[in-house]
């Protein structure tokens, strides 16, 4: 199996393929006024959709719901079907860095734990065309909580995302990028444990599936040493949702 094929296959099950929560997804959205029938929400990486049915379920507006790995979106259907929200939810395969809606097509664009693929500046940028004027943009993005932060974790995410910064600094860039900031919250730690806990729980029965290969050793043992991290470095940094209007 590929690493591709592994990410898949270990995250497919579960609610979300980030850190996040349902709480936390409500109180981005409690930043964004005037949502009705005629909304249109595109939700980019939405992975099997934990945050795009919760979107559903809490505003009356129509969302188009895109991620590349249509095993992610096979799980969001029939979680769609099986809340009859399949009528406010579109679902297409798509690249986040290769839209191909008509301009200015949205009037909330929202992404948890994704745009880290295409870097942050560039997603916003990219992703501004698509948003009406004066439209609302809501992404949640790994930041770092301190000015100074100890070396291991630091080179650590340095090597895993080079674009991890200060909140400070990721305000900066959305201002940059022609947006005005709205407001910003830290995803708690209950988004993390929500997010690492399944995976630890299900590491020994899925090194057994693949028959203790070394390549899959490996794989679950990035995904330990990640958490760990997390858990010894919490103070150091987090995602952090950023709610900004173009």
């Amino acid at each position: 199996m590929d690493y591709l094929d592994l990410i898949i296959e270990y995250h497919k099950d579960n609610e979300r393929q980030g850190p996040g929560s349902e709480e936390a997804t409500l109180k981005a959205l409690s930043y964004i006024p005037n949502i009705n029938e005629k909304t249109m929400l595109l939700d980019i990486g939405c992975g099997t959709g934990g945050q795009t049915l919760t979107l559903a379920k809490n505003t009356v507006g129509h969302i188009t719901a895109i991620d590349m790995l249509p095993q992610f979106l096979e799980t969001l259907a029939l979680q769609a079907e099986k809340n009859n929200l399949q009528d406010r939810i579109t679902i297409k395969e798509m690249l986040m860095d290769q839209l191909t809606f008509e301009k200015q097509s949205f009037d909330v664009i929202w992404s948890e734990g994704a745009i880290y693929n295409i870097g942050f500046e560039n997603g916003l940028s990219l992703w501004k065309k698509y948003l009406k004027d004066n439209g609302y943009i809501a992404v949640s993005e790994i930041s770092w909580l301190t000015a100074t932060r100890p070396a291991e974790v630091e080179a650590f995410w340095l090597d895993a995302y080079p674009e991890i910064d200060t909140i400070e600094n990721k305000l900066a860039i959305i201002k940059k990028c022609g947006y005005t900031p709205v407001n910003y919250f830290i995803l708690d730690e209950k988004c993390w444990t929500d997010y690492y806990q399944p995976l630890l729980d299900n590491a020994e029965s899925f090194i057994k599936k693949y028959g203790y290969s070394d390549e899959v050793k490996q794989f679950i043992e990035e995904h330990r040493l990640e958490a760990d991290l997390y858990f010894r470095f919490k103070d150091y940094y987090s995602y952090v949702f950023y709610i900004a209007r173009k």
